[in-house]
């Protein structure tokens, strides 16, 4: 738990962040004291800014000390990959292998089998990817993710069979 005032920069942060003012989020992250610049939750925030701003080493660095500070917590799992799969020397293949540990590891997490789904529908593995959104719809709202999933273009060559499901 962060406690004041550090909690403060860490919300007005996240609410400089909603309305798409990454400078003001990056200097109330500034403000957070060095003891807390490692926590999982500053560390989450600081990850979004570096998605937000499609600074995507940044981002894989972040979720890096994401994994080591909170191992226990799927975020730094999904960060990972997500960035891996748009770092210069990453891509579909490198997210892949970055989550699919996680997979196992957070059985009951909906999100990490979708992005599985949207990988491997990407890597044009449609069998796969059929059988981790099904998982995910499994363990997830499935309202929720089948909306999600017919939005994502990711899943493009599955939405003839998601809009059935």
């Amino acid at each position: 738990m962060i406690e004041p005032p550090d909690a403060h920069h860490l919300n007005a942060a996240l609410g400089w962040l909603g309305l798409g003012c990454a400078n003001e989020a990056r200097a109330e992250l500034e403000n957070i004291s060095a003891a807390n610049q490692l926590h999982p939750a500053v560390l989450e925030v600081r990850w979004t800014l570096c998605a937000h701003e499609q600074r995507w080493a940044d981002a894989l660095t972040i979720a890096e000390l994401e994994l080591k500070s909170a191992p226990e917590d799927s975020a730094g799992w999904l960060h990972r990959a997500y960035a891996l799969r748009r770092v210069r020397a990453g891509g579909l293949t490198q997210a892949w292998d970055a989550l699919l540990p996680a997979a196992a590891k957070f059985p009951t997490e909906p999100v990490i089998a979708y992005n599985l789904s949207c990988y491997a529908c990407q890597l044009q593995q449609l069998d796969l990817a059929r059988t981790w959104l099904h998982r995910a719809l499994n363990v997830g709202k499935k309202d929720v993710l089948k909306k999600m999933a017919l939005a994502d273009d990711d899943l493009q060559p599955l939405w003839p069979e998601i809009k059935t499901l």
